[in-house]
């Protein structure tokens, strides 16, 4: 790809920064409206978790697909059909006439969707190639994400109150419009030097398994063992099958090689972690203030601000901090914040006290705006960039399945806690098990932190670059890796 002026730079930057937009404002904009739904559709916990999941899911199973679809293909091209696909779905989001129906089209949605956030990175990858301008861009793009989670709440509280909870997928539709006519003219054509050929076994596997352990964690409280081991079962039997398999393969949908890294493969463990703790503590969060303390939409909307505030804050401070210091004071800080966050509902019952309930999202806040710009970044450095997609592809996937197994375990811990009880009766008690958890993803963050992004940890990150460099230099000759 020729080198941009850096007004145009910025202006794909800009571009890439909307499809985000859409993607993660549509998950923040839906939590506020769970209990709008939940009333319509007269759907239970699970119910609720399949709105939400049933679109990380696919999101999760599909973005490493689509990855190395658009490095092979074109990058601009798999963007525009992403955001084609995306814009409809979220129309039909809009008047899906069952909840059965809304967990179809949000599948949909998430097809799109795949197409555009790891395929975005990698524009912006290739884009920006100066190590400290990239981390500065990647911190830009993370604070879309804190965008997102200010806006969301508030402006979907507004419209649920005002016009109803289908009006919160019409927000897609114009920025979608618009990302598609701007990157129709703006943003270049680019893949990878040698394409990558489809690994549609590969792909089914990772379906197989995403897919089976969801419904074996979402289910579980409602269905017996006979119904959920089956799929445990299925989701371990895909998991061992992928691992042996994906080696074998001269180009697998997933490189193992990557995780020869060990900041690779820390900031993989810390995007499932850190994302997971995010799901469940908006599913928790939103199903508090509006079904215990009986706040509106809106009214819990604006609860949700001391939390967005700060992660829209912090996030292009992490950017910065990575690009001058490196990926362990901002990991560092976010897994303190997170983890403190966590022990203050989980010891203290904080959500019980105005005080302690603003104090634990405002620390929530500031961890995940903290960890979201070193975990892109250690995922896209030192890798060769004509694998820039598949590593951002790795990445992403990493928070989709991290939020959908956050929703899917919090909400079955609830879920059974709850049972037929009414929900201001239990709620508080039946929560504290999933705050403990919450409190151990904030944990793992930190000590992964500290182990995963050394000296020693940097030196797994160049010998990985180095055989994969020295890979593509032979498949290129025409010799076998």
């Amino acid at each position: 790809m020729p080198e941009l002026s850096h007004r145009r730079r910025l202006l794909v930057l800009a571009i890439c920064c909307m499809s985000l937009l859409i993607v993660s404002l549509d998950n923040t904009v839906l939590n506020v409206a769970l209990p709008a739904m939940q009333r319509e559709f007269h759907a239970g916990t699970s119910g609720l978790q399949w709105t939400i999941d049933a679109y990380t899911l696919v999101l999760a199973s599909l973005l490493m697909l689509a990855g190395s679809t658009a490095d092979r293909i074109g990058r601009r091209r798999v963007f525009m059909a992403g955001l084609v696909v995306f814009t409809v779905g979220s129309a039909l989001c809009s008047v899906a006439p069952s909840l059965e129906a809304l967990v179809a089209f949000r599948t949909v949605q998430a097809v799109g969707g795949s197409m555009l956030n790891p395929v975005a990175m990698s524009i912006i990858t290739n884009t920006f190639t100066d190590p400290r301008e990239r981390a500065r861009a990647i911190g830009a793009w993370g604070a879309v994400v804190g965008i997102s989670m200010a806006a969301g709440p508030l402006v979907g509280g507004l419209l649920v109150e005002s016009v109803g909870w289908r009006s919160i997928f019409w927000l897609n539709l114009p920025v979608g419009l618009a990302a598609l006519l701007l990157t129709r003219r703006f943003v270049p054509e680019s893949r990878a030097r040698k394409a990558r050929r489809p690994d549609p076994f590969g792909q089914a596997l990772v379906i197989v398994l995403f897919g089976s352990l969801t419904y074996a964690i979402i289910e579980a409280p409602n269905a017996g063992g006979a119904v959920v081991l089956p799929f445990a079962a299925l989701a371990l039997t895909a998991l061992v099958t992928l691992v042996w398999y994906e080696p074998r393969r001269t180009e697998p949908l997933i490189d193992l090689r990557f995780f020869g890294s060990v900041p690779f493969s820390g900031a993989t463990v810390i995007a499932v972690a850190s994302f997971a703790a995010l799901g469940g503590f908006l599913f928790l969060s939103t199903l508090y203030l509006q079904n215990v303390r009986g706040l509106s939409a809106l009214d819990a909307g604006l609860w949700m601000l001391p939390m967005a505030v700060p992660t829209f804050l912090c996030a292009p401070v992490s950017g910065r901090l990575v690009g001058t210091r490196g990926p362990r004071v901002p990991l560092v800080i976010a897994g303190c914040a997170m983890t403190v966050s966590g022990l203050l509902f989980a010891l203290f019952e904080a959500e019980t006290t105005n005080a302690t309930l603003f104090t634990g999202y405002v620390l929530f806040g500031i961890g995940f705006g903290f960890v979201n710009a070193p975990i892109t970044n250690t995922a896209v450095s030192g890798m060769p960039r004509a694998q820039a997609g598949v590593a951002a592809a790795v990445a992403s996937t990493s928070r989709q399945l991290g939020q959908t197994l956050g929703v899917a375990v919090i909400g079955a811990v609830l879920a059974t806690g709850v049972g037929s009880s009414p929900y201001r009766d239990t709620f508080v008690s039946a929560a504290q098990p999933g705050w403990w958890i919450l409190t151990a993803c904030g944990a793992a963050v930190l000590i992964l932190a500290a182990v995963t992004t050394g000296s020693r940890a940097r030196r797994t990150a160049e010998r990985t670059a180095e055989r994969l460099e020295s890979a593509e230099v032979r498949e290129a000759a025409g010799v076998s890796a």
